[in-house]
């Protein structure tokens, strides 16, 4: 199966009210020429400074996602073009990114990345962390961050059952948090092993690599 007929097969699979992220990070440029050349647009990568030279490489309309963790020192390598930070989980990253795109006169677009797996290997904010900083004068201050949503990873096993209850439990925050931020429309949560899952739980936005693009390959890092 080529890279835009693997697109083509998960198009059909999402609602039209669900985003696709290509999770194009490690892939050669080629790679993701192809799924450009077939109407993909969002790209995810995890780390900056492979995102910052594709972007200098590759057509301007794409919408770069940073999906990985992001250290604060490198917040300024990608303030000038990023389209979406996904995983935001602290104020002093958030406070970073304020300050590096009030430098390139933008107001960048986030989501609040919370903490629903089991494993302890992954980020994010538990829900009392996450409406503390939602709640603080110091987060209202800051003008040049957008959150529009919450991000969050399943744990890595093959329970469904505990899957659906950690999108469940993401999804019933999400609610909650509308009341006060009531114009948040992003709740991003699924990869290539649980999407559907996700999408049946009430995400909008999945994060898809293997899928598209095969197996990553990590020789050329």
């Amino acid at each position: 199966m080529s890279i835009q007929s693997n697109l083509e097969h998960i198009n059909r699979t999402l609602p039209n009210h669900v985003t696709l992220v290509a999770v194009s990070k490690t892939k050669p440029e080629e790679s993701i020429l192809e799924a450009y050349n077939g109407g993909q647009r969002i790209f995810g990568e995890n780390k900056i400074q492979e995102m910052a030279r594709k972007w200098e490489a590759l057509p301007k309309d794409i919408e770069w996602h940073m999906i990985g963790h992001v250290q604060r020192n490198k917040v300024k390598y990608m303030a000038e073009f990023v389209s979406l930070i996904h995983g935001v989980d602290s104020f002093k990253l958030l406070r970073e990114i304020n300050k590096q795109a009030q430098k390139h006169n933008r107001t960048i677009p986030c989501l609040l990345q919370v903490h629903i797996a089991e494993e302890e290997t992954k980020f994010g904010l538990d829900e009392k962390e996450l409406n503390q900083l939602i709640g603080s004068k110091e987060f209202r201050d800051l003008t040049h961050v957008e959150i529009v949503g919450l991000m969050g990873m399943a744990t890595f096993t093959k329970d469904q059952t505990q899957i659906k209850k950690e999108f469940r439990y993401l999804k019933h925050i999400f609610d909650k948090i509308k009341d006060t931020l009531p114009h948040i429309s992003v709740l991003s949560m699924g990869m290539s092993g649980d999407y559907q899952l996700a999408v049946e739980e009430g995400s909008t936005m999945v994060r898809i690599g293997s899928s598209i693009f095969g197996a990553r390959d990590y020789s050329h890092i």
